[in-house]
């Protein structure tokens, strides 16, 4: 386990290298900020979102909290994407949960793990909405996993359900969200297959109204 004063050291033979590998990398870097992709993740420190899809810094703007959560109540969540949707202009948005997420267990099994109990009520919502999906696995990983998967499936609703993404459509603006679950043994991506870029499939009562002045909205109800 490296010492605290190691990091420093880390940090300057990794800065080296890039300097190495990419001449002038980190001046272009400071200048401007570019990327396609917001990747909305777990805090987990063994899912790197730039490592694991193989992009350099500046190529992925990122969001991560306990469980990957996007909920309309999250002003930090929110501030993120709409600085990303409207500023940044990202063509795509990346819920990515991970198998074996600590957070989504302990909401299932109803274990106690202190004030992040509160935040993790959502997941127990996920749970309560899809619990006949779920118990059908006898196994407990395997109904871990599967509120896993149905977690993430939940949060790109949420998104489709947002102000800043519905707006985006509206314009014309390319823009497309997407549900990914990681894996810690293989470190593979699984596509769910939920991908939404447009408001055709998202349920009406969620829908803006094309006519309502939406200049002081921030998100709409879930």
């Amino acid at each position: 386990m490296p010492q605290f004063k190691d990091l420093f050291v880390n940090n300057k033979n990794w800065a080296d290298q890039i300097e190495r590998d990419q001449p002038g990398f980190f001046k272009q870097l400071s200048e401007q900020q570019a990327p396609e992709y917001l990747w909305i993740g777990c805090s987990d420190s063994r899912v790197p979102a730039n490592e694991i899809v193989g992009l350099m810094p500046g190529e992925l703007f990122v969001h991560r909290n306990v469980a990957n959560l996007v909920l309309h109540s999250d002003m930090n969540c929110l501030s993120v994407l709409q600085y990303a949707i409207d500023i940044l202009k990202v063509k795509h948005i990346l819920v990515v949960g991970h198998y074996g997420c600590g957070g989504v267990k302990a909401a299932m099994l109803k274990q106690r793990v202190g004030f992040v109990d509160n935040w993790l009520r959502h997941v127990k919502d996920v749970y309560a909405m899809h619990r006949e999906d779920i118990e059908q696995f006898e196994d407990e990983d395997q109904r871990v996993n599967r509120l896993i998967e149905l977690n993430v499936v939940e949060q790109v609703r949420n998104l489709c359900h947002t102000s800043f993404v519905q707006e985006a459509w509206e314009r014309g603006q390319p823009l497309t969200v997407h549900g990914w679950v990681y894996s810690l043994r293989n470190g593979r991506v699984k596509d769910l297959r939920v991908s939404h870029s447009s408001m055709d499939q998202i349920d009406q009562i969620y829908a803006m109204d094309a006519c309502a002045d939406t200049s002081f909205a921030t998100d709409e109800l879930p």
